[in-house]
């Protein structure tokens, strides 16, 4: 098989795992009231630990400290200004209610580039040989699972139908492809490019988990309710961490 037929075919595998919600499509609307801040918690941390331990360890190896974080200040400074619109302009300019919060749409441009930049790797490592693209795709599949449940909790509590949280997520993972594509063809020149859109897209995730994901986790008034979600909210920290721990060993 042509190696770009395999890049495509693994990237648009990868896009499926953004439809991990339809079982939501099968719950009752109460029982997924009740697990939706738990995903929204596990999310929070998961954002947070991959951004940490994932996207920026990743540039460290490439760049200085100093312009790493000054990329990842950018990330967070652009998500903010952002969110600032897309917040004036559903709520001012047309004076309507928000019924549809920003941060849905942040969880889908901060997913979208990630997704890219996923697809550039995969794209990267079909090239040094079939096998190992093989397997460098099922371990992005593997980390894609659990938070693209989280982003499906995300869209849905920001006012999202499930369905449209389904079909965006969707198409939010589709960059994947894109992202094969041109690793692809630009195999030799975009390996540099890469890690300095990995700390921007670590600043958007810190971004969206600490300003829009975290404050909705303090609203909870029973303590019980938010030890749960705190509970989810070190799962998800843990879960990328042993994630990047075993890729690593």
């Amino acid at each position: 098989m042509n190696i770009l037929l395999w890049i495509i075919l693994a990237t648009l595998v990868n896009g499926l795992v953004a439809f991990i919600g339809v079982f939501s499509l099968w719950l009752k609307e109460k029982l997924f009231k009740k697990i939706l801040m738990i995903l929204v918690a596990f999310s929070a941390g998961a954002l947070l630990s991959g951004a940490f331990f994932h996207l920026l360890a990743e540039s460290l190896e490439h760049l200085s400290v100093t312009k790493a974080f000054a990329y990842m200040l950018m990330g967070f400074i652009l998500f903010f200004l952002i969110e600032r619109f897309l917040h004036w302009h559903h709520c001012h300019l047309h004076g309507q209610k928000c019924d549809v919060h920003p941060v849905s749409y942040l969880i889908l441009f901060g997913d979208g580039v990630h997704n890219f930049i996923d697809g550039i790797i995969i794209g990267v490592s079909f090239i040094i040989s079939v096998p190992f693209g093989i397997v460098t795709a099922l371990l992005i599949i593997g980390h894609e699972i659990p938070q693209e449940l989280g982003d499906f909790a995300v869209l849905v509590y920001g006012g999202f139908s499930k369905t449209k949280a389904l079909v965006y997520n969707f198409l939010s993972q589709l960059t994947a492809v894109i992202g094969g594509i041109i690793g692809y063809l630009f195999s030799t020149r975009i390996q540099g490019v890469i890690p300095f859109i990995l700390p921007f897209a670590a600043g958007g995730f810190i971004y969206i988990a600490a300003s829009d994901l975290i404050p909705e986790l303090h609203k909870e008034p029973k303590l019980n309710k938010s030890l749960v979600s705190f509970s989810f909210f070190l799962i998800g920290i843990v879960f990328m961490f042993l994630l990047k721990f075993l890729f690593e060993h």
